[in-house]
C-alpha cells in the first residue's frame, strides 16, 4: 500500500510495536512539526519580516508555496522515500508559520494562548476516542469530506454576502467537522497499523500530517470564535 521507488512495496508484517508506542512515534512528529510552525510564525512576527512579506507581496506566494506542497505530499507521499516526505512534512509547517504569522497582527497573544489550549483539550479528546473506538468508521471520512467541501462553499459565498452571522455558524460547522476529521483520522491511522505498517517512517509521517491539520484547522476555527482583537 505504502512504498517507495527504491524500496518497493512496504511488506505486511505483524508489527511488534505497540499501539502506544507507535501512537509515540506519530505525535512526536506532529509535535515537531507544530513546534516549527509555532517559531516560524513568532519569528516572522517579531522580527518584521512579516511587514516586509505583506508589503512585498509575497505573502500571497507562501499561501500558494503551501497548497503545492500539501499536493505534493498528498500525490507522491507512496513514491517519495521516506526522508522527501518527512522534508515536504516540515517545509509545509514552517510554510504554515509564515502565513500564521498574521494571526499576531489580528489576535491579542491571550487570546492565542487560550485558543491553543482549548484546541489541545479538544483535540486531545477526539484523538482518544477515536484510538479507542471499535466502530467502522469508513463511512465517516466520506460524510465529513463532503461537509468540509460544502461549508468551504457556503464561506466563499458569504465573502460577497458579507452575512456576519452566517460566518459564526459556519466557525461552528467547521470545528465540528474536524473534530470529526481527529476521530476519523486516528481511527485509520490505528488500523493501518494493525495491518502491518507500523515499522514504517511513512506512515509516521503520514499520520503526524494527518493529525497537524486537524489541529491546525481547529485551532484556526477555536480562535476565531473565542478570540479578541488587538485594539493596537
Amino acid at each position: 500500500m505504502m512504498g517507495d521507488d527504491n524500496q518497493g512495496p512496504i511488506v505486511q508484517e505483524q508489527s511488534h510495536l505497540s499501539v502506544n508506542t507507535f501512537l509515540t512515534k506519530v505525535f512526536f512528529r506532529m509535535f515537531l512539526g507544530l513546534l516549527a510552525t509555532a517559531i516560524v510564525a513568532g519569528y516572522t512576527y517579531y522580527s518584521g519580516l512579516l511587514e516586509d512579506v505583506a508589503e512585498s507581496g509575497a505573502f500571497i506566494f507562501f499561501i500558494i508555496a503551501e497548497f503545492v506542497v500539501a499536493i505534493v505530499f498528498s500525490l507522491g507521499f507512496r513514491k517519495f522515500s521516506s526522508g522527501v516526505v518527512t522534508a515536504l512534512f516540515f517545509a509545509y509547517a514552517m510554510l504554515t508559520g509564515v502565513t500564521f504569522s498574521a494571526i499576531f497582527v489580528v489576535f491579542d497573544a491571550a487570546s492565542i494562548a487560550y485558543a491553543f489550549i482549548g484546541t489541545a483539550a479538544i483535540f486531545g479528546v477526539m484523538a482518544y476516542i477515536g484510538k479507542n473506538t471499535t466502530k467502522d468508521l469508513t463511512s465517516l471520512g466520506t460524510i465529513l469530506s463532503v461537509s468540509l467541501i460544502t461549508a468551504v462553499i457556503v464561506s466563499i459565498i458569504n465573502l460577497f454576502v458579507g452575512n456576519g452571522m452566517i460566518d459564526i455558524i459556519l466557525d461552528w460547522v467547521i470545528i465540528a467537522i474536524f473534530m470529526g476529521f481527529t476521530v476519523y483520522d486516528m481511527n485509520k491511522i490505528v488500523a493501518l497499523r494493525d495491518s502491518g505498517y507500523s515499522d514504517d517512517e511513512h506512515l509516521y509521517v503520514y499520520g503526524a500530517m494527518e493529525l497537524y491539520l486537524d489541529f491546525i484547522n481547529l485551532f484556526i476555527r477555536i480562535l476565531s470564535v473565542i478570540g479578541r482583537y488587538r485594539r493596537d
